[in-house]
């Protein structure tokens, strides 16, 4: 029995190492690209952008959207793992999953457009008539998930080192709790489907809302 208990003491553990690592390349190249690549295009002449664009852009989303997808598939085997179904953690499993689907459903199709476009003006071609949209959808995405990262690694990590309602069994929580809170994600995700990025088009505006979007959600796990 104890061997058991190590054996799966020692699966935990090795879970979430793979589920970090993964989720710093994963979050990490979501704030390179958001918080640096996305302010040097502001900048930049038609020429390094094309290159960029075409020589880093598709590197650095390769390992991007596989480092989604290793966090995610590390992170459910966790919660089946420790069996977690509080509250906090379901917050954040909500959060990552979107996140996630973001990245494979909306920003990879839409910027695989964006570089097939950059590769046929560089060859003396015209640029493809949806490159424009496609980077305004991909970008909007991405900006959500910016917002979304803040609240979704606190309430992740609230699994383990928060006490309260915030651990409280999903099972058993308010109604209205579920409501409200997971209203209001789902509100913020349509927004990043089909809205425009209004208070988060800025890089500090993305910042300070996603500390603001943070508190929010905190607040109403705590009081409803």
């Amino acid at each position: 029995m104890e061997l058991a208990l190590l054996g799966q003491n020692s699966l935990g553990f090795l879970l979430r190492w793979a589920h970090l690592l993964a989720g710093m390349v994963w979050i990490g190249l979501l704030y390179y690209f958001n918080f640096i690549q996305g302010e040097y295009f502001k900048e930049a002449d038609g020429g390094a952008k094309s290159d960029v664009i075409q020589k880093l852009v598709p590197n650095a989303l390769w390992w991007f959207r596989w480092g989604a997808v290793f966090t995610f598939l590390t992170g459910i085997f966790l919660i089946h793992v420790n069996r977690l179904m509080g509250m906090g953690i379901m917050i954040g499993v909500t959060m990552g999953t979107i996140m996630f689907l973001n990245v494979w459903l909306i920003i990879w199709p839409k910027q695989k457009i964006v570089i097939a476009s950059a590769k046929q003006v560089a060859g003396g071609g015209e640029a493809l008539p949806g490159a424009a949209s496609a980077l305004a959808k991909a970008g909007l995405a991405s900006r959500t998930n910016t917002l979304f990262s803040a609240p979704m690694l606190f309430f992740m990590a609230s699994s383990s080192h928060l006490g309260g309602p915030i651990q409280t069994p999903i099972y058993n929580a308010s109604a209205a709790s579920l409501g409200v809170v997971f209203g209001l994600i789902a509100l913020l995700e349509l927004n990043g489907v089909f809205g425009k990025t209004g208070p988060i088009t800025s890089v500090k505006g993305v910042i300070a809302n996603g500390f603001a979007l943070t508190a929010v959600l905190y607040l109403l796990v705590e009081l409803l």
